[in-house]
């Protein structure tokens, strides 16, 4: 996996490339000190995954975020960040992060979201609850689609809304990694999800109401 690295403190960049490199199959192609410069190492290094900071001078991460899902649209975007109130993990999600890590999270959980977000799946901080997401993010799924689910698709939904992760989910259900998979993307038919960002979206909102 080749994880391009965004953040305006030296020092930061210098630890996480020694971590971000200690995982296996991991490898830092760049690293980027604005959201100018991420733009641009984007472009000339392709990378699978953006780890990106928000809090950056001049234009702040935000704002990189939407250009990068512009101009590399296959692309996966990490965000990092000490803020993990509402506000900012909504707006993070709504212009199409892949995943919202706080800084203060293990070094496991990291690894955790660069593999999820590289296979095309969402990774949350736990303390990025349903209940600080469900307002606002505007899925297109609703609560009468969901209605219509089987028993064991809502009990899928609910934890996908709850921030577990495919094989978490098997585990907690007693079911293989397969047939998560399976009733995924029956879920995204059913609810008329374009893709994982969107599932997780009309999850949260399920989990919130029910």
């Amino acid at each position: 996996m080749r994880v391009l690295l965004c953040d305006d403190h030296t020092l930061i960049r210098a630890g996480l490339r020694r971590l971000v490199e200690s995982f296996d199959g991991i490898e830092v192609v760049a690293e980027a000190a604005s959201a100018d410069e991420v733009v641009i190492r984007t472009r000339e290094h392709a990378p699978h995954v953006v780890l990106l900071d928000l809090s950056m001078p001049g234009r702040n991460g935000f704002e990189a975020l939407e250009e990068l899902r512009r101009i590399a649209p296959d692309t996966a975007v990490v965000i990092m960040s000490m803020h993990d109130d509402a506000g900012h993990v909504r707006e993070a999600m709504l212009r199409g992060a892949n995943g919202f890590v706080v800084k203060e999270a293990a070094p496991a959980e990291l690894e955790i979201a660069l593999r999820a977000a590289h296979a095309g799946r969402v990774y949350l901080s736990p303390q990025v609850s349903a209940t600080m997401l469900a307002d606002g993010l505007g899925a297109r799924g609703r609560r009468g689609d969901a209605a219509s689910l089987s028993p064991r698709q809502r009990e899928i939904l609910t934890a996908l809304g709850a921030g577990r992760t495919t094989k978490q989910i098997a585990a907690d259900l007693g079911i293989s990694v397969k047939t998560v998979e399976t009733h995924r993307a029956r879920l995204m038919e059913t609810l008329g999800c374009r893709n994982a960002v969107e599932l997780v979206r009309a999850a949260v909102q399920w989990a919130d109401r029910v």
